[in-house]
């Protein structure tokens, strides 16, 4: 069934449809009268209503694309219909006032109104000169029909620019939120750009050229070189000093209470087990295989491997269907892959459900694509959700027993207390 909001976006979709279907109406019921040769009211149907009834069809289709025009015409049709059969036409007095509607909804107010008036008045001398008498209620019904077609075009006129002026002034606003929130990025990334090269540029800089001179008197003049690496140093120093002020200036305003919290290590794979131990007094049972032999990892892969897993094994403790999940690290000759698979559904799914779309997948997708890496997740068809990550290593391995910046050692997780290790 056809509601109104259907029929309100056919309407504006394909006017020229709503125009046809009137002018159909109107024809119609101008020609339905010569097939019983009489008006409801009485009166003879002839070969004028018919003519008339054909012309206000057209006239219909025609009012949109020149309302002015067609009006005129409609009262000379309805003049000369009344001069020729001494009574006026229904269909063509119905023509006029539905182009007086289509005039006041879409020409200037002034000359509506002043045309307006001009149809009122000749329409009025037109049942004056058919009723031979301007005092019939015929005669005086005139101003109100066309007052009222008149003042419902107007009314509909104001609504559509009234709606029309608001979309315009909200698309403003966004555009201009828009714009705001990109020059206020911009001076931002700016101003953030402008900051590091001041704190690094110089220091850096000095550093450079103290290493120089450090590897020029190391031989020979030990005691001068001493004097350079002193200097290296305290170029270091200042560099982290000021690092650390602007970042804890970056940093956003709810964090304050994390400045009076000692600095920890970048978490990285080696505080792995510690990640499992929690997870397990959740609830959640973390079967867990490593295959390959472990290495230590370029640090930003190092987090970027942590952030993931744990990312992965929350989604997975919270969405799953049971409280287990599968956790395979497995260290290549160049690169870091790692698995984690839980039961979704109950039962198999027979199609695969598309990869999630919330925070937490685009969080790790944008940690894995920062350190070059790959990541794919989604629904297989047994049931089981599956996310895989690829995490590109260097070529060149380390030697065993390389200890990691965080001062942990290749054995970088118990892995008794939560599964096998391959």
């Amino acid at each position: 069934m056809i509601g109104p909001a259907s029929l309100r976006r056919v309407t504006s979709t394909h006017p020229r449809l709503l125009d046809a279907a009137l002018a159909a109406l109107v024809g119609g019921a101008g020609m339905l009268p010569l097939l019983f040769g009489r008006w409801p009211d009485g009166d003879r149907a002839s070969g004028a209503d018919a003519v008339a009834a054909v012309a206000a069809f057209l006239l219909l289709l025609a009012r949109r694309r020149a309302p002015l025009p067609v009006l005129a015409l409609t009262v000379l049709g309805e003049v000369a219909f009344t001069v020729l059969a001494s009574q006026p036409s229904r269909a063509l007095k119905v023509t006029v006032l539905l182009v007086i509607y289509t005039v006041a909804r879409t020409v200037p107010r002034r000359t509506a109104l002043i045309v307006t008036a001009g149809t009122a008045l000749v329409l009025y001398a037109v049942i004056t000169y058919a009723m031979g008498s301007a005092y019939t209620p015929e005669a005086g019904a005139v101003f109100a029909w066309t007052g009222m077609f008149a003042a419902v075009g107007g009314t509909v006129r104001t609504w559509r620019d009234y709606v029309a002026a608001v979309e315009e002034r909200a698309l403003r606003a966004e555009a201009s939120k828009e714009a705001e929130a990109r020059r206020r990025v911009a001076e931002e990334r700016l101003r953030i750009a402008r900051e590091l090269h001041d704190v690094i540029a110089h220091h850096i800089a000095l550093i450079t050229i103290q290493a120089g001179v450090a590897g020029h008197f190391l031989r020979d003049r030990p005691d001068q070189a001493d004097v350079a690496l002193g200097h290296i140093r305290d170029g270091g120093r200042t560099v982290l000093d000021e690092l650390g002020s602007l970042l804890r200036v970056l940093r956003q305003s709810g964090d304050e209470s994390d400045a009076t919290q000692p600095a920890e290590p970048v978490p990285g794979l080696a505080r792995l087990g510690g990640l499992l131990e929690s997870l397990t007094a959740a609830g959640l049972s973390v079967r867990h295989r490593q295959t390959g032999r472990p290495r230590p990892l370029p640090t930003a892969v190092d987090l970027a491997a942590y952030r993931v897993i744990q990312e992965g094994l929350t989604n997975a403790h919270k969405h799953g269907a049971t409280a287990e999940a599968d956790l395979l690290v497995g260290y290549g000759p160049d690169a870091l892959r790692i698995r984690i698979t839980n039961l979704l559904h109950a039962r198999p799914s027979p199609v695969p459900a598309a990869a999630g779309t919330g925070h937490g997948l685009t969080g790790m997708r944008e940690r894995a694509h920062a350190v070059g890496g790959s990541i794919r997740a989604g629904a297989e068809p047994d049931g089981r959700f599956r996310l895989d990550v690829r995490l590109p290593l260097p070529k060149a391995a380390p030697p065993a027993g390389t200890h990691t910046p965080d001062g942990s050692g290749t054995a970088l997780y118990p892995t008794a207390a939560h599964g096998r290790q391959g």
